[in-house]
């Protein structure tokens, strides 16, 4: 199994909204959406890091609740597998792959599909997914019974879930590849 992880290279992977201060982060917000207009981060709403902190909230709460390894506040994001809609998102596309074998797989949390639609309130599909976080073993068991949300509904028409998100609540292997983008 891979990780995936795709920004826009004139901007650099793994920057995140909410690990910097609400008001840098509106800052950031505007910036993107007058430098890269065509992004689909432009498109996003003015309440986005509201909403996505809230999420925060929740990911962390279900993923102590479930006994995992949080070395830092706010998660890197990831996917598992490639995802071609999501190198539509960014106007110079990149992305980066690495193995789930270099992670410390208790470091790492999933939802079946993106996070943020997976704990919507306005979400009430009645899937099982729904609501739910998952620990790297847990995962694998959605996976064997669902598939990989890319290969079966890349044009989202069945719900929101086009991929399985990862959060990475380490520095360590992402430091790594970091250091290949300074």
């Amino acid at each position: 199994m891979y990780l995936y992880h795709y920004f826009d290279k004139s901007i650099g992977p793994f920057r995140s909204l909410t690990a910097v201060p609400s008001e840098e982060a509106k800052k950031v917000m505007e910036a993107i959406k007058t430098e890269h207009p065509n992004s689909q981060c432009a498109e996003r709403h003015d309440k986005y890091v509201e909403y996505r902190h809230n999420c925060e909230s929740i990911l962390r709460g279900e993923f102590a609740a479930k006994g995992g390894i949080m070395e830092i506040n706010t998660p890197h994001y990831m996917v598992v597998e490639h995802c071609p809609w999501l190198s539509t998102w960014y106007e110079q596309s990149e992305y980066i792959k690495i193995p789930i074998g270099e992670f410390d797989t208790r470091t790492l949390s999933f939802t079946y599909g993106d996070s943020m639609p997976t704990f919507s309130p306005s979400v009430n599909d009645g899937k099982e997914y729904r609501k739910k976080l998952y620990t790297y073993e847990e995962i694998l068991k959605v996976i064997e019974k669902y598939g990989l949300p890319q290969d079966w509904n890349d044009d989202g028409k069945f719900g929101p879930e086009r991929y399985i998100e990862v959060h990475v609540w380490s520095d360590e292997t992402v430091n790594k590849y970091l250091s290949k983008y300074k």
